[in-house]
């Protein structure tokens, strides 16, 4: 469809894809060689990582520095963005924003100072775009690949399915493309919220 509001796609597990253990999971982000995307789609998860960064947002005293020089994540993001390769993610959002959305809209913009590109959909406009929430990569290349993120009610990693079969790549790229079209930028989305 040309309108990204008319766009459900249907989240059909792909019987040939495997779990992946978060180490080789991880070995994802160092190995792909164009671009890699991010679709989120929940109001809230559970990482135990952020637990002190969340709990600082949450009393409103001074969060744990997040740089590259103190962050792994994001000096990996800003070393491969200097090396060529591009990193989008866009989210899909309700309003009223959850805590924990609020507190990573804050964590987006560290994300972006180092080379993301982050957009945000309001599923007030766009009601029928979806998750699952996933991670594409190298997806206009001769080995494109994807992990599928499950998640429990709470927010917590249930399992990582790795796809390589070309027609969920397509359709993960399908819906990739619905949500871009449909995102606003960080910056635009932040200006305007805060001036509502």
């Amino acid at each position: 469809m040309d309108d990204a509001r008319g766009l459900q796609l249907p989240a059909r597990p792909d019987r040939s894809a495997q779990l992946v253990d978060p180490t080789a999971f991880d070995a994802l982000f160092d190995a792909f060689t164009h671009r890699t995307f991010r679709l989120e789609s929940l109001q809230s998860y559970a990482v135990s990582v952020e637990d002190a960064r969340l709990r600082a947002f949450r009393e409103g005293t001074p969060r744990p520095e997040r740089s590259v020089r103190t962050d792994p994540w994001l000096r990996r993001i800003a070393v491969s963005t200097a090396a060529g390769k591009s990193w989008g993610r866009v989210h899909l959002v309700r309003h009223p924003l959850s805590e924990y959305l609020r507190y990573e809209l804050v964590s987006y913009v560290e994300s972006q100072a180092v080379g993301e590109q982050i957009g945000i959909v309001d599923l007030a406009d766009f009601p029928l775009l979806t998750g699952p929430d996933f991670w594409l990569f190298d997806w206009d290349t001769d080995h494109p690949q994807a992990v599928v993120m499950h998640y429990s009610s709470d927010g917590q990693v249930q399992g990582r399915e790795h796809v390589v079969d070309p027609s969920r790549i397509e359709e993960l790229n399908q819906r990739r493309t619905a949500v871009e079209a449909a995102a606003v930028a960080l910056n635009t989305y932040l200006t305007v919220a805060r001036s509502a």
